[in-house]
């Protein structure tokens, strides 16, 4: 049986942007080399084939480092390669057919951004729920901003772990302070960062302040 007890505390969401592949796996290995507790592979405009070879060659990086791999939206490609989870949003399959095709050991996240979707989705299997976007974004993932008191309310209204996402930054992870999240969700702060290493560091440091 699989181990559900998941590190949440800094969870990286990549982006490949203009990079190579080369250089895109670099910034993986930095980043889990230095202490991001999750991965998150998101691929939003890439064929199947191409999103399993990226998953098979993140993979490698995240075994190495005993990372769990969570893959965005695409339960086939989590089955493929065997990711610990997959992690989903409001447009993909419902919450328990997906838990169903899982099954019970593998990690389902789930985007919310209410409470009333929250409970819902905790009842129908879900392991955690990433919350945002609390401040704004760039990324090409269309969000609506998630105020810091709805995170705090669907914090309290659910037994399950819960992070922030959307516009995270080193700079700003202490305003999240008393919100009782299990940790953030990040994407260009550090996928973009002239120093991985040491953002990856600086950001962990921060987060734990609010644990």
């Amino acid at each position: 049986m699989a181990d559900k007890n998941i590190d949440y505390t800094l969870y990286l969401i990549t982006n490949r942007y203009d990079y190579s592949d080369e250089q895109f796996l670099n910034i993986v290995f930095e980043a889990c080399d230095s202490g991001v507790t999750l991965v998150q592979l998101r691929e939003k405009d890439v064929t199947t084939k191409r999103y399993f070879d990226l998953a098979v060659a993140v993979k490698k990086i995240t075994d190495k480092f005993k990372v769990p791999l969570i893959i965005d939206d695409r339960v086939d490609i989590c089955l493929a390669v065997n990711a610990a989870g997959v992690h989903i949003g409001d447009n993909e399959l419902p919450v328990k057919r997906v838990r169903q095709l899982i099954g019970k050991d593998k990690i389902l996240g789930v985007s919310v951004k209410d409470v009333q979707r929250a409970k819902e989705a905790e009842a129908q299997g879900a392991d955690y729920f990433g919350v945002g976007a609390i401040y704004p974004t760039k990324t090409k993932v269309i969000t609506k901003h998630t105020t810091i008191e709805t995170l705090k309310d669907i914090v309290s209204c659910v037994d399950i772990p819960v992070n922030a996402i959307g516009g995270i930054k080193e700079n700003n992870i202490l305003s999240l302070k008393n919100t009782g999240i299990s940790g953030v969700c990040m994407v260009s702060e550090i996928m973009q960062a002239e120093d991985v290493r040491t953002k990856v560091t600086n950001c962990l440091k921060n987060v734990e302040q609010l644990m």
